[in-house]
């Protein structure tokens, strides 16, 4: 099933279908049924009562947000465990691009932009290679737990993501001009950040299907491994209970599992009224530029946000950036963040961090929370990494 948002991007989704995509379908011989969508929520309506066993995979051609969609369409399904192992596939279509330009950097291929990555995805679609993705849940202060594949922000990025939206007939370049109109009127945020820091040596598993069908019944062949280097900090600044070497990964006091809640269990969280596991990190700093949690390598097509990231490592990827930074260097870092560099440059106001969990309780009455580009409820929010639940189509 391809599902496509005939808004998204400057509106021209099904262009792109019918002239790039299709031809590569047809070719391939890969059968597919089009549907496109029609209001807000559509997708997510569909795949919640559609019945999957006639799908091989479910293929967005769209931004990010009807990935969203559909992702916590099947977590809300009575058979999600089995539903979430649907392959999925992303084709670019709209401003952001991210998981699309995250799927095409995994390859190890050259950087691609616009029409280059959309054949590039369209190809890796074509071969059906299959791989785990991570999922991220986020618990609200209104109890609502949805599900993220992609990123959390909070600040200067939510402020530059939602106020560009009025650009979007610019396409990519919406976020340019929304960056450039955000440094003109720097803001500042006061807020309790939290996380419970990733063991500073591990080894993941990363599977991959040999092809396509490989739907909710197949078993990945394990025929991959990569091993992570340990854990890197960048002018971190932070109280914590015990040593790093010491960490744990759960808790004594998990948050219980609703009885009427579909997706898997949060044993790293307690309920957002409750005190902070003692291991969990304390940020000392209460103000902020932004707050900026990945799941993926890239925030934009042109935003190399997580150098270090795949797509099943199993981490949050947590970078934030301290009150005190001038407009120039923000921009700076903004700038070298399109090929990566910016963890690299020195910046004394930017922190990274690998974890497995975090808490933000934001204190300024105004801001914006975005979840995958998508605007959420305003108000403390945690969340914690479900590693390899998902199954994506990649190179």
């Amino acid at each position: 099933m391809v599902l496509v948002n005939p808004q998204s991007g400057r509106g021209q989704a099904l262009q792109l279908f019918s002239g790039q995509i299709e031809p590569m379908l047809t070719e391939a011989s890969v059968p597919y049924t089009l549907v496109i969508t029609e209001h807000q929520n559509h997708a997510r309506d569909l795949v919640r009562e559609t019945d999957l066993s006639q799908w091989d995979a479910l293929v967005i051609l769209s931004g990010d947000g009807l990935l969203f969609e559909v992702l916590n369409g099947l977590l809300e399904r009575e058979d999600w465990e089995e539903a979430i192992q649907t392959p999925l596939g992303i084709l670019p279509g709209g401003s952001g691009n991210a998981l699309a330009a995250s799927v095409h950097h995994y390859t190890k291929s050259p950087p691609a932009w616009g029409k280059e990555l959309l054949l590039s995805c369209g190809f890796l679609l074509c071969k059906g290679l299959v791989t785990r993705l991570d999922l991220v849940s986020v618990h609200l202060a209104s109890s609502q737990r949805i599900f993220s594949f992609l990123s959390l922000a909070w600040g200067f990025v939510a402020d530059v993501d939602i106020e560009s939206e009025k650009y979007r007939l610019v396409g990519p370049m919406r976020f340019l001009v929304g960056t450039l109109m955000r440094l003109a009127s720097l803001k500042v945020y006061q807020g309790r950040l939290a996380y419970l820091p990733a063991p500073p040596f591990t080894s993941q598993n990363s599977s991959l299907c040999s092809s396509l069908p490989c739907g909710p019944n197949s078993s990945p062949n394990q025929n991959s491994r990569h091993n992570h280097s340990t854990n890197h900090s960048t002018n971190s600044n932070h109280n914590t209970a015990h040593n790093s070497s010491n960490i744990a990964i759960t808790t004594m006091r998990t948050k219980p599992q609703p009885v009427n809640q579909k997706g898997p269990p949060d044993s790293l969280l307690v309920d957002l009224e409750q005190p902070l596991p003692e291991h969990w990190t304390v940020v000392n700093e209460e103000e902020f530029v932004l707050v900026l949690a990945m799941f993926q390598s890239h925030l934009a097509e042109d935003l190399f946000a997580a150098p270090g990231a795949t797509a099943d490592d199993g981490f949050i990827h947590l970078l934030y950036v301290r009150a005190g930074i001038s407009r120039l260097a923000l921009l700076t870092l903004f700038m070298t963040m399109e090929k990566g560099g910016h963890l690299a440059i020195g910046c004394p106001h930017l922190v990274y961090e690998r974890v497995k969990a975090f808490r933000l309780e934001p204190l300024s009455p105004e801001g914006a929370i975005t979840v995958d580009g998508e605007m959420v409820e305003y108000g403390p929010v945690q969340a914690q990494v479900h590693e390899g639940i998902a199954r994506l189509i990649s190179g």
